[in-house]
């Protein structure tokens, strides 16, 4: 398999030195890609979730064990029936501008973010409505009995917004990040495609609790964190081990023997369940809108190879063969793995796409030039597809590029696409409800748009379960019949170390970047 040729010789960075000399250092970060959007709800690109969990706060938080803890909630009572919870805010809530958080602030950030998030869709079917009820507390008062309430209010990113932004639709983007967490957005500061910068918030008070994974206290000892956008791997490597910077979001893989040898300079896998790294592809446009070519894929598709491609020699960096969830989730099943683990044949897929119907459209591939892993996933999906008789279009552009099209539901030739690799954290392949590229309700889901009722029917069949072997049972039915429909490519997991200076301590594991609990020792 082609490996890339990234040890080459790269200007540093070229940070500014006093900074460097001020008496608390910043803490310098190099995220995974280019901050292009500030809206976690308009968007589901993982960089703005990392700018996110900065800047806005949730009512609940996973603590990585299965267990939703309250965050900016006190608590919450619920009736005999289960139909009403009441939830009382914490006191000593403010947001950004001095204002205080309101149970009103909450009511409306939960509205908007059911009407967009993949999750929160199916929980606003349950909900009758949301209710104020005074300054701290609120109702949500539903229809039926929703076991998953609490899921989706601690491990979904329903971030909590002042009401005069909730109001505005989910569909529009909000440039004005002002939340309740633990640290400021810089937006004069922030320069798209160089840097961006967070400030600690005086007026955050965290829990007295320890940290764990999204729960517990959220202490910021960095009074300031600096973004410094950085696409070239081997530049921001070399910045690391010089002390330019303190953090390395995604170091490339190919790198990282080199950077645990080095002085001063650590590596750190900070969630056990690994990455899913999937391909996904447009259903409304050829050739993917042909449920045979999906189809046919999958009788060549070969995990182990993709995997690979990316993380080389070290093996144990990968988790193969893959289903739909993440191993570490309960959801986690072998149902249908066959179809992975059985010898890969290219004869039989080549034959499948002659005999679907196919008309020779070109495969259109976004593939994003700053992201080294996906580029090269996208040049071994292109290659697959070659050998089994596809056309491929393979267009290179920025992940930012790649975030703004993947919107765009038009045809290829109207500025449209046809397919893109991205990654998908442990938490949010944790289930058929967290999945957001689980979904067959057309042009209202993700990106990709697939339509296929028989699983919207599965899917909401599991938010009504009532127990774990109910959730269990529902969730091995979904992973088969994704073989039938395949929605999108599972491309295998990938463990996915961050690279760090050896005086950054206390890292707290998390299925995003976090920045609260760390500290330089």
């Amino acid at each position: 398999m082609r490996r890339r040729d990234v040890l080459k010789s790269a200007p540093l960075l070229g940070l500014a030195a006093p900074a460097l000399a001020q008496a608390q250092k910043p803490l310098r970060f190099i995220p995974q890609a280019n901050l292009t959007v500030l809206d976690p709800i308009w968007t589901t690109a993982v960089v703005t979730y990392d700018h996110a969990y900065m800047v806005y706060d949730l009512l609940y938080g996973y603590d990585g064990a299965g267990n939703i803890k309250p965050q900016m909630a006190e608590g919450h009572t619920v009736s005999a029936d289960q139909l009403t919870w009441t939830f009382t805010l914490r006191e000593g809530l403010k947001f950004h501008d001095g204002e205080k958080v309101l149970a009103k602030d909450c009511a409306q950030s939960l509205r908007r973010w059911g009407s967009r998030d993949s999750f929160g869709q199916v929980l606003m079917k349950y909900v009758n409505e949301i209710v104020t009820i005074d300054d701290r507390k609120f109702e949500i008062r539903l229809k039926k009995v929703c076991p998953q309430l609490l899921f989706g209010l601690g491990a979904r990113q329903s971030f909590i917004m002042p009401e005069r932004l909730a109001l505005k639709p989910g569909t529009e983007q909000i440039t004005d990040p002002v939340g309740s967490g633990p640290f400021r957005f810089l937006k004069d500061e922030w320069i798209s495609g160089a840097r961006a910068a967070y400030a600690k918030f005086d007026g955050y008070v965290p829990r007295q609790e320890p940290p764990v994974h999204f729960a517990g206290g959220k202490v910021a000892h960095f009074n300031r964190v600096e973004w410094i956008v950085q696409p070239d791997p081997s530049t921001a490597a070399l910045a690391l081990q010089k002390g330019e910077v303190d953090w390395i979001e995604l170091p490339l893989i190919d790198l990282i023997p080199m950077l645990n040898k080095s002085p001063g300079v650590y590596t750190k896998v900070v969630d056990p369940g690994g990455w899913l790294m999937f391909m996904q592809l447009n259903h409304l446009n050829p050739p993917f809108d042909n449920p045979k070519v999906r189809q046919a894929i999958i009788v060549a598709l070969d995990q182990q190879a993709f995997i690979e491609s990316v993380v080389g020699e070290q093996k144990e960096l990968s988790i193969v063969p893959t289903g739909l969830f993440a191993p570490t989730m309960p959801m986690s099943n072998t149902a249908g793995l066959e179809n992975f683990t059985k010898p890969r044949n290219i004869a039989l897929a080549k034959k499948m796409i002659e005999e679907s119907g196919y008309k020779g459209e070109a495969a259109m591939i976004m593939s994003p030039s700053d992201q080294p892993a996906l580029a090269q996933l996208s040049e071994v999906a292109r290659e697959l597809f070659q050998k089994i008789g596809l056309k491929v279009d393979l267009q290179t552009m920025d992940w930012g590029s790649v975030v703004t099209r993947r919107a765009n539901q038009n045809p290829v030739d109207k500025g449209g696409w046809g397919a893109f690799i991205s990654v998908m954290s442990p938490l949010t392949s944790a289930n058929p409800g967290s999945m957001l590229i689980l979904r067959g309700n057309g042009k209202q889901g993700w990106f990709g748009w697939p339509t296929d009722p028989e699983l919207e029917v599965m899917r909401e069949a599991w938010f009504d379960a009532p127990d774990l072997a109910a959730q269990k049972a529902i969730a091995e039915k979904i992973q088969l019949h994704y073989f039938k429909t395949v929605n999108f490519l599972p491309l295998g997991r990938m463990l996915q170390p961050m690279a760090f200076r050896k005086d950054i301590v206390d890292v707290v594991g998390a299925s995003f970047p976090v920045f609260w609990g760390m500290r330089r020792a």
